[in-house]
């Protein structure tokens, strides 16, 4: 797909455009409908937030949930910053606002998804042999008031996640009804520009809800971003007391120009500034179409639920990291290129035995999944125009994952919960290079147990131990020779394993005040780096990583509530002296956060981010600095409006989103290159307006 072919384009903002309308006007045409239509049932929606304090459910220390009550008072700056309600978890960019965003946790710069899962209504996010990163998590399609709330935990030891998740596991649920119809626009510094509007209403024997988003948005840089993004949400839901049925499909479309990091030697000299680009032509489009279907039949002792999924996903990016270094003439831009269908879905049946000596809980599960990727591929380009191909891939990967977990209920005070889990994998690549092309498949086992002791009403201590896994890029599992310079290559193993441990505590002694402490460990069988000169990630050696988060959520009262949560990490290669240190991994996290309002009048919001300096090579000789941001959110509401004024980075710091550091070449440096610090710049100031309708 080229970019810049504009009747393409055209015809996909018209498709998605289309959608929207249809969606929009399906919902006006339903609210019509007559009140005498047949009553429904509609799912008890739970107010879930940080103040639950999940005593007497959660797993582990590390778990919890958040409500759209906390996601909608938030400032986001990036749709990624969603995810930013886990705490620990650092949510960055490092190129246009089309690309999936950088995430870190735990120690790991997870680059944009691996060893994070996440997963929409059950549908894994990450994308498994990604043209541009293995298990790349883009959420631009996601919006943001459609979210009813955000499951996290974190750690390998939940039987029903798999693939990605060494790090932790996140998943966005959304309404099944809206809360209320509503219609908003926003408006701000640096060409933003947003519109959405969304609603639900009675339709036969279900409830339909229809939303529709366009954004733009130029940035603070010198070569605008141009950010164009388009979606489109239906869903129906039906359900009664013994079952419930949930159709949704959804569209998204975007477009991009990027500006990458650059090196700190121009900025020092003065050729650049902090938000200037050197290749003016990076950027990309992107574009994902989904239908899913949720079903779930209840009884008294059993519930059996089922989701299946079909999505369309293309994306072609175009980068350059290192300018002139390989190409003196041309330059080094590349595009990425990624074109596939996804099949899938899961089964479970749960059974529970509440009259037994021990009461427990059972759950089996299946989950399939079959990526049928048309291309994915590696091209040299100037100016988006393509000179040559490095790689370029037909791959079939499919997956089956079976589990069961059990929670056991052994005295009024202790319970344990755990189960094994098994995945088989099957990779058929088909290469543009014979020599490359081939098959492999894996299979992995991976127990999991975690125990829990009530010490009282209000405390509960957990102890948790279990294995995980991430899947490597099937390229890599058959790749024999070196595409770029055709030298011998050898093949990584098509599954890595990982381990965690975890001790913990919870308390909501104090009234209003939910506290947890966790101390980790995760060890990783193979490690995921980001390569600069390749633009991507590979396979390093075996780390291990240990650590301590401590989490805060206190109300008062009930029109203020404050947080505070600290993560520290220690990140290190194995059996690697000298050179141990792990680029990226940052070593300790802050945030915090006080909110002040009611549910009509006057509203506010501070928080504050912090994640520390890192290293950028193995040896640690190089670090970068840390970065420390302060968002804000002004409000007033009513029954029916709402106006806010969200300002970002508001003592105006001159911070780095992120860093690396590797060998790039500017016009006139030696033929070897220069190896320097690269860097993304926070962006400055901004202050964004947003109305709000709601009925």
């Amino acid at each position: 797909m080229q970019l810049f072919n504009l009747p393409a384009r055209a015809s996909r903002v018209s498709f998605v455009a289309g959608l929207a309308a249809a969606a929009i006007f399906s919902s006006s045409m339903s609210a019509q409908t007559p009140t005498s239509a047949p009553p429904i049932t509609l799912d008890a929606m739970t107010v879930l937030g940080r103040a639950d304090d999940m005593l007497d459910v959660a797993a582990t220390a590390s778990q919890g949930r958040v409500a759209a009550a906390e996601l909608n008072t938030r400032p986001l700056l990036r749709r990624g910053e969603l995810l930013e309600v886990v705490p620990g978890l650092v949510v960055t960019q490092h190129s246009g606002g089309g690309k999936a965003n950088q995430y870190f946790l735990r120690g790991y710069n997870l680059d944009h998804g691996t060893d994070l899962a996440l997963f929409a209504e059950g549908v894994p996010i990450n994308l498994r042999t990604h043209g541009h990163g293995q298990g790349y998590a883009d959420l631009n399609w996601i919006i943001p008031e459609l979210v009813e709330g955000i499951r996290f935990n974190k750690g390998p030891f939940y039987p029903a996640v798999g693939d990605f998740s060494a790090a932790g596991a996140a998943e966005l649920n959304f309404f099944t009804a809206l809360p209320r119809d509503f219609a908003s626009i926003s408006w701000g510094e640096n060409g933003h520009r947003r519109a959405v509007v969304g609603g639900s209403t009675t339709t036969g024997q279900g409830v339909l809800t229809a939303a529709a988003e366009w954004s733009a948005y130029d940035g603070p840089f010198v070569n605008p971003e141009d950010f164009e993004r388009a979606n489109v949400f239906l869903r129906y839901h039906q359900s009664t007391a013994d079952r419930s049925l949930t159709f949704t499909a959804m569209g998204y479309d975007a477009t991009w120009m990027s500006t990458d990091q650059i090196p700190a030697r121009a900025i020092a000299a003065g050729t650049l500034n902090r938000f200037d680009t050197i290749d003016p032509t990076n950027g990309g489009a992107s574009s994902r179409f989904a239908t899913t279907f949720e079903g779930e039949w209840r009884r008294a002792d059993a519930t059996t639920r089922l989701n299946l999924f079909a999505t369309h996903y293309d994306l072609s990016l175009y980068s350059n990291f290192t300018y002139f270094l390989d190409d003196p003439a041309d330059g080094d831009q590349f595009e990425q290129v990624d074109d596939r269908i996804i099949l899938g879905g899961s089964w479970s049946q749960e059974w529970r035995s509440a009259s037994a000596r021990y009461p427990r809980r059972d759950t089996i599960g299946l989950q399939a999944q079959v990526d049928l990727i048309d291309e994915v591929g590696l091209h040299r380009t100037a100016a988006r125009q393509r000179l040559g191909t490095v790689r370029s891939d037909a791959v079939k990967e499919g997956s089956l994952g079976v589990f069961w977990e059990n929670e056991t209920r052994w005295t009024d005070r202790f319970r344990t919960t755990g189960g094994l889990r098994a995945d088989i994998y099957g990779f058929d690549v088909d290469s543009d290079l014979a020599a490359n092309s081939g098959r492999r498949d894996d299979t992995i086992v991976s127990p999991k147990l975690a125990a829990i002791y009530q010490l009282g009403k209000a405390t509960e201590l957990y102890a948790g131990a279990g294995f995980g896994f991430h899947s490597n890029d099937a390229r890599g599992t058959t790749v024999t020779i070196d595409p770029a310079d055709g030298s011998p290559a050898s093949a990584v193993d098509p599954l890595a394993r990982s381990r965690g441990f975890e001790l913990g505590w919870r308390t909501s002694a104090w009234p209003g005040l939910v506290s947890t402490v966790a101390l980790f460990q995760l060890e990783n069988e193979s490690e995921l780096v980001f390569v600069g000169d390749a633009g991507g990630t590979e396979a390093s050696g075996a780390s291990r990583r240990h650590g301590v988060e401590w989490t805060n959520f206190y109300q008062p009262l009930p029109w203020l509530s404050l947080e505070a949560d600290l993560a520290l990490t220690h990140a290190r290669f194995k059996n690697a002296p000298g050179a141990d240190y792990i680029p990226g991994a940052i070593d300790r996290v802050f945030s915090g956060g006080v909110r002040v309002g009611r549910p009509e009048g006057w509203f506010s919001e501070m928080r504050l981010r912090h994640f520390g300096p890192r290293v950028l090579t193995e040896d640690g000789s190089i670090r970068g600095d840390g970065s420390t941001l302060v968002n804000a959110r002004l409000g007033w509401r009513s029954n029916a409006w709402e106006v806010t004024c969200d300002v970002f980075n508001v003592f105006d710091r001159a911070d780095n989103d992120i860093e690396y550091y590797y060998a790039s070449r500017l016009p006139g440096e030696p033929a070897a290159g220069v190896d320097d610090v690269h860097l993304h710049p926070v962006e400055p100031l901004a202050v964004r307006f947003t109305v709000t309708w709601r009925h």
